[in-house]
């Protein structure tokens, strides 16, 4: 018996870093999957299978999940460990994960893969609601980041276009709204926590004017939904400019970065990190009268791909 789900990615569209204060952020899950597929095995084990390697460790040394080596492997060995123990199996599980999406880039693939496997191995005894899923989800990425605030796993299992605040939590945008994005990879590597840590070292340092840029973000976020509701591409992307600019402010952006927003700039609607920045990606805003100069333009100095909303988040297969 094979159990299998699997989660969209997502890019954030206004508000990284400053969501972290209050304001609120719009985020969109994206039509790239991570896919599950998990089942028993004879021996009491857990295998993980992925791009990143092959990982085994027997059920009762997880315990204690220090014991994990592979710290990014802690979120799946929890995930596995909780739901033997659950069920009282007296087996192992084997996981395999596969990924269309470019991990560590910003694009939510440590998240969607803690979706697609809460799902699948919890799919070997019962299959969960979303609710049941998310729930789990969160708690795996909080064996990593205790901080976590369970944005990315949420709009990865219910899928859609959504705004999200600390007090509010998430809200639907009432869209369906077939918006098309590259989303080009600089190739720079980057530390969420690391700079999650630098933006607070700049707001202490800098306190009237991270001050100035949170009130102007309020104002970019609440014009970027009227803009969405109303499908005005124009004005959508020149807030995504605007944002991004405020993202250079509090010192997320590279080098690399503004030289792919700047190309992007040449023929897209707007374009902008996606993300913590310090690396990672940039989105650009477009649709079938500039796609293919942007994407041409853009593949000259990074790896792209297209991408639309996904609506569907988390499905069992």
């Amino acid at each position: 018996m094979k159990s299998i789900a699997s989660a969209p990615g997502k890019i954030i569209l206004f508000g990284e870093h400053f969501v972290v204060y209050g304001i609120s952020a719009i985020l969109c899950s994206i039509d790239k999957r991570i896919t599950a597929t998990s089942q028993f095995v004879d021996d009491k084990i857990i295998k993980i299978r992925s791009s990143l390697g092959e990982f085994e460790m027997n059920v009762d040394s997880l315990n204690n999940l220090e014991n994990v080596q592979q710290k990014f492997m802690k979120p799946f060995f929890y995930i596995a460990q909780k739901a033997i123990k659950e069920n009282s199996m007296e087996r192992g599980i084997e996981i395999v994960i596969e990924s269309e999406i470019p991990s560590g880039v910003g694009l939510g693939s440590s998240s969607a893969s803690c979706v697609a496997v809460t799902a699948s191995v919890n799919g070997l005894f019962h299959r969960l609601s979303k609710d049941e899923v998310v729930k789990i989800a969160i708690q795996a990425e909080r064996t990593i980041f205790e901080q976590n605030s369970g944005a990315d796993s949420s709009v990865s299992t219910f899928g859609g276009l959504v705004s999200y605040d600390l007090k509010n939590g998430f809200q639907d945008i009432s869209s369906k709204n077939e918006l098309s994005f590259i989303i080009s990879n600089s190739a720079q590597v980057h530390d969420t926590q690391n700079v999650v840590r630098q933006v607070k070292e700049f707001k202490d340092k800098n306190t009237e004017l991270f001050n100035k840029l949170c009130n102007e973000e309020i104002d970019i976020v609440n014009n970027a939904i009227i803009s969405l509701k109303e499908n005005n591409l124009v004005k959508l992307g020149s807030l995504m400019l605007e944002n991004h600019n405020l993202l250079k402010q509090i010192g997320v952006s590279t080098e690399k970065i503004d030289f792919l927003v700047k190309e992007a700039k040449k023929t897209a609607h707007g374009a902008k990190i996606t993300g913590a920045g310090g690396g990672g990606c940039i989105i650009s805003l477009v649709d079938d009268s500039n796609k293919k100069s942007t994407l041409d333009n853009l593949r000259k100095t990074a790896d792209c791909f297209i991408a639309k909303i996904d609506y569907s988040g988390l499905r069992y297969t």
